[in-house]
């Protein structure tokens, strides 16, 4: 089984470092639940609500994003041009080291 690691900052501004696996199909949403982080994924993954909305703030390319995330990200609070849904960012090796931050949660 091969891992990566995963530094999210939440809220706070405290940082977690998080070990993943990337043989299982998880994306960054589902790996945040699975530490206890304060990501909703209402919608489970679909790209459907943007409660797992967080920043990039490394230099780790990630996949252009799909026409789901864009429209979801353009009705969502709190967008900034680093914003990406993080059920959209698969677990694999080319995130290896990636530092995300947490978006404000939408009241």
């Amino acid at each position: 089984m091969s891992e990566i690691k995963v530094t999210i900052i939440d809220r706070e501004g405290k940082s977690h470092e998080l070990v993943g696996p990337t043989d299982m199909s998880m994306n960054i949403m589902e790996l945040c639940k699975a530490y206890d982080l304060p990501v909703l994924g209402e919608c489970g993954g679909m790209a459907m609500c943007a409660t797992c909305q967080c920043y990039l703030e490394s230099d780790v390319a990630l996949p252009e994003q799909n026409d789901a995330e864009l429209d979801m990200l353009d009705q969502a609070f709190f967008v900034k041009p680093n914003s990406r849904l993080g059920c959209q960012i698969h677990l694999d090796d080319s995130i290896d080291g990636i530092v995300l931050r947490l978006a404000p949660e939408a009241n």
